[in-house]
């Protein structure tokens, strides 16, 4: 063979035992360059797990607190509620109350009106007695008076009458 082919079967044979290191060198630089970005994801990953837990964790707590919240305007609205009711129920007794007082009232006064009327009434008939025993005496004793007065009347007439008579005889003879 000549030089120059065993010198390409050489170069070849050189160039390929020489790229073979170069390719088992670059096999193992990709190597660790694919777990150099392993680790690096690794750690990444961690950190985005991390980030990611932590803004669940947020997010719950945020729910936590709209629970909260809510939970706090429902009893708000429940406490609201009940003294609304109590004072709706204090409101209707009071008036339940007063008007109690009122008709007790008003049948107080009723019955003193009538109590009234009836001392009223009775004043009245005993006034009205009394009045008619005074008239009844008045009548009684005009009555008397009249009867004493026309009885004297008589008696004076009836003396006049026979004085004049005596007279009269008297002058006849």
């Amino acid at each position: 063979m000549n030089p120059r082919e065993l010198e390409k079967k050489t170069g070849r044979k050189a160039e390929e035992q020489a790229a073979e290191p170069v390719t088992e060198a670059q096999e193992r630089v990709e190597e660790a360059a694919a777990e150099v970005r392993e680790q690096a994801r690794e750690p990444l990953a961690e950190v985005l797990g991390r980030v990611e837990m932590a803004y669940a964790a947020y997010v719950d707590a945020e729910r936590e607190v709209a629970k909260a919240y809510k939970a706090n305007e429902q009893q708000m609205e429940k406490s609201y509620k009940e003294a609304e009711q109590q004072a709706n129920s204090t409101c209707e007794q009071t008036i339940a109350q007063a008007l109690r007082v009122h008709e007790g009232a008003e049948q107080q006064a009723e019955k003193a009106y009538q109590k009234a009327r009836e001392q009223a009434e009775e004043t009245s008939r005993r006034t009205k007695e009394q009045i008619k025993r005074t008239v009844d005496e008045n009548v009684r004793q005009a009555l008397i008076v009249r009867q004493e007065t026309i009885d004297q009347a008589w008696a004076t007439r009836t003396e006049a009458i026979e004085r004049a008579w005596k007279i009269f005889s008297k002058e006849k003879k």
